[in-house]
């Protein structure tokens, strides 16, 4: 990862332009299963539309300053449904329906079969990042106890023995990326504080699993939700954090901005790396960089700056890309004013 102190970074997901997706359709929630409804550029002409689209994303986080990139997610629909219904045996044409816990009824994929990876996925978005910039580049996959979280499951009826599975696809993809040149292997794990009685039960294991091999930097993602889809209070700690410590992964990534989370939690994470969230995305403001300093400087009473990694609370997807550039640049600067402090 090199060794520049405070290395920025961000979660994953930058705004899609409004000429690729409706904005609209995708407000109204988080997919689990595929909404092709939501692209306004048509099949023959799709792919060529979500380059062009990765490439804005590239050079917006190049620019601000961000010193690990992703690809924005531009080719995605939701963090986790584009490879999580990709997979063998699973049923995404006949969704199951479930009930959340605010009453809304969410179409689910319908696990029908052992759920294997029959070719990759996001092996193209890598490969299209490590040609676009010099930058360390991260892609992100879905967890396996998330994806197992977000169907119905008609064939194992044993959630541990699923969620392996869905583990040893997630390890064979993320191998093949690695082999595309990524720096940072990332798993998006943010049903773990969802389901914390049966995260404890078998999450690390499958973790573990997922990343089992994997030569270069791991993150676990965990977060209380898009700001934009989740609104309200957030909770101040989260119920299944010092449980990662366990994990093989060498770094946990946490919202802490908007909920204004207790940083005291990060002494659990020992001797993990943190990807601290430090960037608000329920504010429709920019930071300025001298609060994402404060937050920076907050988050250095607990780990030592070689093990801080400031980084957005969660993707960017939802925000308009104006305010999405404007707070990545307030972060770059921001730890800059902080590396210059610590020199």
């Amino acid at each position: 990862m090199g060794e520049t102190l405070l290395q920025t970074t961000v979660v994953g997901s930058y705004p899609q332009p409004d000429w690729l997706v409706d904005r609209q359709l995708l407000s109204k929630g988080v997919p689990r299963t595929r909404v092709k409804d939501m692209w306004r550029v048509s099949e023959p002409w799709l792919e060529q539309a979500q380059d062009d689209a990765t490439l804005l994303a590239i050079r917006d986080m190049e620019r601000a300053g961000i010193d690990v990139i992703t690809d924005g997610e531009m080719r995605r629909e939701s963090y986790s449904n584009r490879f999580a219904t990709a997979l063998e045996g699973i049923d995404d044409e006949n969704p199951a329906e479930i009930v959340n816990r605010t009453g809304n009824r969410t179409p689910v994929p319908r696990v029908v079969g052992k759920i294997r990876r029959t070719g990759p996925v996001e092996l193209r978005d890598m490969q299209f990042l490590r040609a676009n910039t010099e930058r360390l580049a991260k892609i992100t996959l879905p967890g396996p106890f998330t994806m197992g979280q977000q169907v119905q499951d008609e064939y194992y009826k044993d959630a541990e023995a699923m969620c392996m599975d869905y583990a040893a696809a997630v390890n064979e993809e993320a191998h093949a990326l690695v082999k595309a040149g990524a720096d940072v292997i990332q798993l998006d794990e943010p049903w773990l504080r969802n389901n914390p009685e049966e995260a404890k039960r078998y999450a690390v294991k499958a973790i573990n699993r997922a990343l089992e091999g994997i030569t270069v930097p791991t993150v676990i993602h965990l977060c209380f939700g898009y700001a934009a889809v989740v609104t309200g209070l957030k909770p101040t700690g989260y119920s299944f954090l010092p449980q990662l410590s366990d994990t093989i992964a060498q770094q946990i990534s946490i919202e802490s901005a908007q909920p204004k989370l207790d940083l005291g939690v990060l002494k659990d994470l020992a001797p993990k790396k943190v990807m601290l969230g430090v960037i608000d995305l329920s504010d429709p403001g920019i930071e300025t960089p001298e609060k994402v300093a404060e937050r920076i400087r907050a988050g250095l009473k607990h780990v030592g700056p070689d093990k801080l990694l400031p980084a957005p609370d969660c993707g960017m997807k939802y925000l308009p890309r104006a305010t999405a550039f404007g707070k990545l640049k307030a972060l770059s600067e921001g730890a800059a004013i902080v590396r210059r402090e610590l020199a």
